[in-house]
């Protein structure tokens, strides 16, 4: 099947928030809008979409700016925030077409690499950034604390 990948516009909201929930169902309707106002008015964050040639929505990318990513040497280094392929078009090469648009896009701006990550447990995922040639650079486990200043 083909695929046509393009950047998202003002017009795609309810699709990008339909596939948004799909990858972050934890997030809520509104953090997802509010996501997605951010990333159409931010000139250092991306979405883009994989289409059927009937206008299907097969999956979606975003990519932003960080200042630093671990395990990469440029900065700001561009970062895949997060990359969702629909069920009925996994295994046809759509999340590899959606990085090599990704890369040639960055690569007009002067960017030669990208950052991403995910899940420690989430063999699915590294796989996939295995299959789209990506590196594993190093493995982690974040914390935090949190602390009530009023009873100090």
């Amino acid at each position: 099947m083909d695929f046509v990948i393009r950047e998202m516009k003002d017009r795609d909201k309810l699709v990008w928030a339909e596939m948004r929930a799909q990858l972050w169902p934890d997030e809520a309707s509104q953090a997802h809008a509010e996501a997605i106002d951010k990333v159409l008015q931010d000139k250092d964050v991306w979405g883009f979409i994989a289409e059927t040639s009937y206008a299907a929505p097969a999956g979606f990318a975003e990519v932003a700016l960080r200042k630093y990513a671990n395990g990469c040497e440029s900065q700001p280094v561009p970062f895949l925030e997060g990359i969702w392929v629909n069920p009925q078009f996994r295994r046809q090469g759509v999340g590899r077409r959606l990085l090599k648009h990704l890369e040639a896009f960055l690569a007009a701006r002067g960017f030669h690499e990208i950052g991403s990550d995910t899940q420690i447990d989430n063999r699915i995922s590294q796989a996939a950034h295995l299959g789209w040639g990506f590196s594993e650079t190093e493995r982690v486990v974040y914390f935090r604390k949190i602390w009530n200043i009023a009873h100090r």
